[in-house]
């Protein structure tokens, strides 16, 4: 008898303390049905969850007033995770968590404190000094979002030389060398007064990046020089169909297929998946389609093997799979939802399961 194959993935959430927080997942290759594996608690409002290139580690952000990053050691076996050690992010309401390709640092970004931090990684113990921080200043025009920085992810460019950070509140890009640990100011992308940039990423080439602005619900194609870490605005799209209510509506997140044909940003609000083609010349977008997610507010999505996407509706409570196309980049709903309190970060593990 055929094994059957299945692919495994993360899955943080706004959990309290005491319940489950992050779950295991998995999901059956041939049909995208998903169950849950095994879960973690005792780490509050873990909103965003990492793992280490090895997959050895799974770094988590407790968004609290007074943020932490955790340090997860993964059964190679059954994926339970085992805490390794706890720091705090010093600032509130961290919302994102990056490993550099390497392996040797963790970057995390506090939203309402307006700075990132930078952390060593010990193999056995877990989290080792806190190398660097930045702390941002400024505001932009939006009154009630923008009145102070507010850097939402931190991505590490694919040389690893470079460190972006997205900052909500400044509209703008600001990259960083990353030299031993420490973010050296290196310069900035500007994009268009009350954008709100909150994702990025990188193209497989690495010629190109894109960016989902929350606030004017549009998505920025940039060229990217990878030797300077230039950052060159393309094109600016909206994320929404025509005539949809944007006042109703914030971007969130964004993610780029393996084959880099295909381009997606989720719609909170408007409670979709954008769909869009990528040229491979000259990396602009071209709308493909919208597809409902089946669920209220898509903070987070992502990608597995096999051809698949799962869409975390945090208020619907619940994970939605689909099946890419990959003549089109279209969306099909496989027909099955898992059940999960306030899912907001899918993770994937890169091997799929024994």
């Amino acid at each position: 008898m055929e094994q059957k194959q299945e692919y495994f993935f993360y899955t943080g959430t706004y959990a309290s303390r005491t319940d489950t927080g992050i779950y295991l997942c998995a999901l059956d290759g041939s049909s995208g049905e998903m169950r849950i594996v095994n879960g973690t608690d005792g780490i509050e409002r873990p909103s965003f969850v990492r793992l280490s290139p090895d997959g050895s580690r799974l770094y988590a952000v407790s968004e609290t007033s007074e943020g932490h990053l955790y340090a997860y050691a993964v059964d190679a076996g059954t994926g339970e995770l085992h805490m390794l050690d706890r720091r705090a992010t010093e600032g509130a309401d961290p919302c994102y968590v990056s490993v550099t390709s390497d392996g040797c640092y963790v970057l995390a970004t506090n939203y309402s404190g307006g700075n990132a931090v930078v952390y060593g990684i010990l193999p056995d113990i877990g989290l080792g000094n806190l190398l660097a921080q930045v702390k941002h200043s400024g505001s932009g025009i939006r009154k009630d979002r923008q009145e102070g920085p507010h850097p939402h992810s931190i991505v590490p460019d694919p040389s690893g030389q470079y460190v972006m950070i997205c900052d909500l509140g400044l509209d703008q890009v600001v990259v960083y060398r990353l030299e031993e640990g420490k973010l050296v100011t290196h310069r900035e992308a500007h994009l268009p007064p009350g954008s709100g940039p909150r994702h990025l990423v990188f193209h497989p080439t690495n010629k190109f990046a894109y960016v989902s602005n929350e606030l004017n619900n549009t998505v920025t194609a940039f060229i990217y020089n990878e030797q300077t870490g230039e950052l060159q605005p393309l094109q600016h799209l909206s994320t929404l169909p025509e005539g949809a209510a944007v006042q109703d509506n914030t971007a969130a997140d964004i993610r780029v297929t393996p084959c880099g044909r295909y381009l997606y940003v989720s719609n909170r609000g408007h409670n979709s998946i954008a769909a869009f083609r990528i040229d491979q010349d000259s990396g602009k977008l071209e709308v493909i389609d919208w597809t409902e997610t089946l669920g209220a507010t898509p903070r987070n999505f992502n990608l597995l093997p096999g051809g698949y996407l799962i869409a975390a509706n945090q208020d619907g409570g619940n994970l939605v799979s689909f099946a890419i196309d990959g003549d089109s980049g279209r969306l099909q709903h496989t027909g099955f939802v898992l059940e999960i309190p306030s899912p907001v970060c899918i993770e994937p593990v890169q091997k799929p399961a024994r």
